[in-house]
Formats: structure tokens, sequence, C-alpha cells
């Protein structure tokens, strides 16, 4: 079976062409080919297939096998692979994700290969139900948290899947590990959640960790960035452009607030293609 690793910001992925290969059990691939250790190596497995609705369809595993409706910085990668394999010949193309069917602007450098991929990431969904979670509010917007052995105040967004994003003042050296996979597992969040740690540099740069839910601490997330962008503008923490700094890289954001969709810039990088045998 032929695959191709793929990051954006540091946010890695094994791609798979569905147009040219079956994949009987994605959920093992998805945690086999993943493992750092003993098998390609990535956050998780995207696979791009025919869709009947958009260009191309998105289906997303993360790297213990739960499948997830979306990926911030693997879309930008499905981007660049269906145009510079051909799939598509088009700048302008839409995803279906399960998140919905997103709209994609392929930047392309002197040689014709896209280097950067701007995402329409849709309206943010604010309301405390429908993150989901637990809290019955219109918008949780810094509400204190009660966990375990911590409290903290979080604001709660939904890109298609569930945020927490919360500020603090040095974000090298919050413990992500400890309190990641606590809050991930709350019973404030019956889908699990993933956790966007933030310092404020200014009212245009930020400086984001994320602990991804079915994947630990990641060095990127588009879906997380966007939601700080979002938690930003509504905490009064960021402008409506903001440059959110991650670890694998940076990404350049935009929200001008309720009812419009998020705006996300950033790279996409085609590492390698090999073969894997099923």
């Amino acid at each position: 079976m032929k695959f191709t690793k793929m990051q954006g910001a540091g946010n890695d992925y094994v791609y798979i062409n569905l147009f040219e290969t079956e994949i009987p059990d994605p959920v093992t691939l998805a945690q086999k080919i993943s493992h750092r250790r003993y098998g390609v190596g990535s956050d998780g497995l995207i696979l791009i297939a025919p869709s009947q609705i958009a260009d191309v369809q998105m289906i997303m595993y993360n790297y213990d096998g739960s499948q997830s409706e979306m990926c911030g910085n693997g879309i930008r990668c499905v981007g660049k692979y269906v145009w510079d394999h051909q799939l598509v010949d088009k700048k302008t193309l839409t995803v279906e994700t399960g998140a919905g069917v997103l709209s994609l602007d392929l930047i392309t450098n002197s040689n014709n290969k896209v280097e950067s991929v701007r995402v329409s990431m849709g309206i943010p969904e604010l309301k405390g139900l429908n993150i989901p979670s637990t809290i019955d509010q219109d918008s949780v917007i810094n509400y204190q948290f009660d966990f375990a052995d911590f409290k903290l105040k979080g604001t709660l967004v939904s890109m298609g899947n569930p945020h927490f994003v919360t500020y603090v003042d040095d974000v090298k050296n919050t413990p992500v590990e400890s309190w990641g996979p606590i809050i991930e597992n709350s019973d404030f969040f019956p889908n699990r959640v993933n956790i966007e740690f933030v310092q404020v540099v200014s009212k245009k740069e930020v400086i984001q960790r994320t602990w991804e839910r079915g994947a630990g601490e990641t060095w990127a997330c588009g879906t997380g960035a966007s939601a700080v962008c979002v938690a930003g503008v509504l905490n009064q923490k960021n402008k409506a452009s903001v440059l959110i700094h991650l670890t694998g890289g940076d990404l350049n954001l935009n929200w001008d607030g309720p009812g419009t969709s998020v705006i996300k810039e950033g790279p996409a990088v085609e590492v390698y293609t090999g073969y894997w045998e099923l």
C-alpha cells in the first residue's frame, strides 16, 4: 500500500489515496502506522476519498484509532496532496469533512507546487451544550472549571470539534502532560475535548501549546489555533487578526466576530512517500 507522510506546522499525518487504494480496517491501520517506534510515526491517519458533495473527502483517525471530525493542519495537506498529485485542477476547492464542507485556496510556488493553503474554517459554535459540554449557557467564556486536582478558567469553542482554551502566564512551563489528559477526559465533556494553553505576547501575537484528544501533545493544531483566535477576540486578548506561534511553526488567523467564518493560512509540506505492507 502506497502512503505519503505530510506535515503542517509540525502536525504530521500519514495520507492514503482512496482513489487508488482500499483500506479494510482503518482503525487498526491508524494505530499501527502512527506508532513512532514500530510504524511510520505520526499524529494519525488521513484518508483522501471521493465525495458526492465536494471535490474530495477527508477521513481522519487519531493516533489511538479514534475518529475525529477534522484537522485544520491536516486539511491544508489534503489540499496540497490533491493538487500536487493531480486529483484536482483548480486552486479553489471544497473538502468534505466530519465538520462539514470547507473551502480551500491553494497558494503555489514557482514550480506550481502548493506551499501554503488558506482555509475557511467555518463559523465557530459557542453554545455550551453544542460544544458539546455539560455547561448550559449561550457561550462559555472565561468560565471557572473545577477539575480533580486543580481549577482553570476556560473558554469553549467548537470548530466542528470541541476545544477548551485557557490562558497561562508561562506556556513553556505549564504542566500540559499532566493537566491535558485530566481536562480531555473530564465529565464536563461527553465527547472528550482538545485543550489549548495560550500565552499572550501582544494583541497581535500569542503562543499556543495543544493537547489533542486521542493524540496527546502535538506540535500544532489548526482547529485549535482557530479556537484560540476566537477565544482571544471573545476575551479581548487579541485582535481579529493574530499570529499564533505553535511548537511546529506559525499560523495566521482571522475572525471578525460572531456569525463569521474563521480564516486560517499556513504551510503544507510533503515529507516523503513510501509503501506499507497490509
